[in-house]
């Protein structure tokens, strides 16, 4: 089932992610007068088909992987004199260039709407209440405490965990920035972190562990409340309801503690003493384990009993009127883009680790779980992907829409067109780097389901 909703999930945000993409290249073409041959949604063997009144054939094809925009081109095939005026090359590079800008902008319009969605309809977010700092790393040099709530982050107004984390990624190469938090007290002060040299993507995953933040997480007691099948602690004999005691001699008061000391010992043998209806017993057994070399991390195959209300204080509502929300969901959008191509730009100059690149393989759980948690969910992940596409479109690779605009440029400066020689160069050059983008992306998907094993 979890397979079947990934899969189900992943064709509907690239479907629609696509067809927003594709219908931007479309309607922007008929505006300028250029002919639309066939507008795609997939490769390969179409699935449906049909011609509208103008002569346009509308595909819905058996690979969902992408799509195009067939135009009247000369470059192509060769154009009847009187439909020479509608062929896509002899538009002037204005008109080019719109038609190719079309498809990413309105991705972004895209991920602008979905925001503005997520802000009118509210969304439930983790208050950014920051949990133990880690003694002498960067938040506890900046005086950041255990209790504090973040209000502003370099200037931008925060109020949500996971909003804090972009914004504190994307405030980090410009040196100290001011931090402004609200204290357990309510006190408000503004402190100044410096992240200057602290590589917050070099491995995926460490962001929080690299600035010594955590997010406030309420105390939580070690008692299982359901065991995962297959897992070390089904094998052991664990139960529902058994309140973990000591892990090897080490008392485990928190659930909290209970993973941190997990975490630690991946595929080690140890000892687990717990109580089951008053009757205190122990086990010794080897622990599973997720990921790979230095990345691999304990994993005991249980999850806590939480009493309900448990998160009510770290958890609030995020809602903007109508208007309001236009601005808000831009914002996001920007500081989300801004962010991506940081990234992006931090791993081609190896500042960044390219296990931060994912491919349709975990976009596909992503989506899945996105699908399985909600509207608000989905719509979110729905925003962050299509701003990925509007901006990997326009990198400045052949085949890509980036690919275009740079020998649009080129013509530009030049005064006349490349030869056809160069480009088809240039287009198997973008194959070529194309493909082991998405081979790198692959890898790292399989070594994410391949290295959780234990």
């Amino acid at each position: 089932m979890s397979l079947l909703i990934n899969i189900l999930g992943f064709l509907l945000v690239i479907g629609v992610l696509v067809a927003v993409h594709e219908f931007g290249h479309f309607w922007v073409a008929r505006r300028v007068g250029v002919r639309v041959l066939r507008f795609s949604i997939g490769f390969g063997r179409p699935l449906l088909q049909r011609t509208g009144a103008d002569g346009t054939e509308y595909v819905l094809a058996a690979i969902p992987l992408g799509g195009y925009v067939k135009m009247l081109d000369e470059r192509e095939a060769p154009v009847d004199e009187a439909e020479q005026h509608r062929a896509f090359n002899r538009k002037p590079l204005w008109a080019r260039n719109a038609v190719i800008c079309a498809g990413p902008a309105f991705n972004f319009a895209l991920a602008i709407l979905a925001y503005w969605l997520v802000f009118v309809i509210g969304a439930t977010e983790v208050r950014p209440i920051i949990g133990p700092v880690e003694p002498e790393s960067p938040a506890a040099v900046a005086g950041l405490a255990g209790g504090d709530e973040f209000l502003r982050v370099d200037g931008n107004r925060v109020q949500a965990w996971d909003e804090t984390v972009m914004t504190l990624i994307g405030a980090a190469d410009g040196g100290p920035f001011p931090v402004q938090v609200e204290r357990a007290g309510g006190a408000r002060a503004t402190l100044e972190l410096d992240l200057t040299g602290v590589q917050l993507l070099e491995e995926q995953g460490e962001v929080l562990e690299r600035i010594g933040l955590q997010p406030m997480q309420p105390r939580i007691d070690p008692v299982i409340n359901e065991v995962v099948d297959g897992s070390s602690a089904a094998r052991a004999g664990l139960q529902a309801g058994d309140r973990i005691r000591q892990l090897d001699g080490e008392p485990m008061d928190t659930w909290r503690a209970l993973v941190r000391a997990i975490r630690e010992r991946p595929e080690q043998t140890v000892s687990l003493a717990f109580e089951r209806q008053g009757e205190a017993l122990t086990r010794t057994f080897t622990l599973d384990s997720r990921g790979s070399g230095d990345d691999r991390t304990g994993v005991l195959g249980v999850t806590p009993q939480v009493p309900e209300g448990t998160f009510s204080d770290l958890r609030h509502e995020v809602r903007y009127g109508p208007v309001a929300a236009v601005g808000e969901a831009a914002g996001a959008s920007w500081r989300a883009a801004t962010l991506t191509v940081d990234v992006l730009v931090k791993m081609v100059i190896g500042e960044a680790s390219v296990k931060n690149l994912s491919g349709p393989i975990n976009i596909a759980q992503y989506a899945g779980d996105s699908v399985s948690l909600g509207l608000i969910p989905f719509l979110k992940f729905l925003a962050i992907v299509s701003i990925s596409l509007g901006i990997l479109n326009l990198m400045p690779v052949p085949v890509l829409d980036g690919g275009h605009l740079l020998y649009n440029t080129i013509e530009w400066v030049r005064g006349r067109p490349l030869s056809e020689a160069a480009q088809g160069m240039g287009q198997q050059i973008g194959m070529v780097l194309l493909f082991m983008l998405m081979a790198l992306a692959f890898y790292n998907d399989l070594n994410r389901i391949f290295g959780a094993g234990g």
